[in-house]
């Protein structure tokens, strides 16, 4: 599975929890929210991303599918 897809679906899972937790524990979980919101907004600018950091040293996600050639330190980075 491609990284971009990964970071989308950890990044969709985490709103939806904090959004859980906030509705059923404290309010103060839309802070986690915001913070995602936050992460996802400065990675669209400067192309970094903590997440995908962490899973390349987990091995996850690593490879490009199709015969895709990496064109820099991704193969999603297109």
């Amino acid at each position: 599975m491609k990284m971009h897809l990964i970071i989308r679906r950890f990044a969709g899972l985490f709103i939806l929890l904090s959004l859980v937790l906030t509705h059923y524990h404290s309010p103060n979980w839309l802070w986690f929210t915001a913070f995602v919101g936050f992460n996802l907004l400065q990675s669209s600018i400067t192309n970094f991303c903590p997440l995908e950091i962490v899973l390349k040293k987990l091995g996850v996600g690593g490879s490009c599918s199709g015969g895709e050639k990496s064109g820099g330190s991704s193969c999603c980075a297109k």
